[in-house]
């Protein structure tokens, strides 16, 4: 579960390392964010643009300050499987997306739940090397 002020890995190559979490979409007030909810983050922490980057590529790059509209694909609270499983992370981590809901990463590194295709997001699914 992420709470508001929730500080989250970005495992996209968007530029973002550390984001935070200022508000979970389409739930309640205090409604805390799981896997596959939308978010609205503030970039914490990002990588520096080359000052030689031109074009689409530039355009695409986050900067910190920048806010952005995010998916979570890992949380350290257990899940819980229509099986009775539980599954649990090690970190709380997202993926930033655009307007239209596609990602601005072009790859997505490390794990990330396979509750995500059920909730419509398989364009992460497939960019992500394993899903769990």
């Amino acid at each position: 579960m992420l709470y508001l002020k929730s500080m989250l890995n970005v495992i996209d190559n968007s530029g973002a390392m550390m984001v935070e979490c200022i508000k979970v979409l389409k739930k309640g007030p205090r409604t805390p964010a799981r896997i596959g909810d939308k978010i609205v983050v503030v970039v914490q922490k990002a990588k520096p643009v080359p000052p030689n980057l031109t074009g689409q590529a530039a355009t695409q790059r986050v900067r910190k300050g920048d806010i952005r509209n995010a998916v979570v694909v890992r949380t350290k609270y257990p899940t819980m499987r229509p099986d009775g499983t539980q599954i649990r992370f090690e970190d709380n981590a997202c993926v930033l997306l655009q307007k239209s809901g596609e990602p601005i990463g072009t790859r997505i590194s490390g794990l990330v739940a396979k509750e995500l295709k059920d909730k419509g997001y398989t364009k992460l699914v497939s960019l992500a090397p394993r899903t769990v």
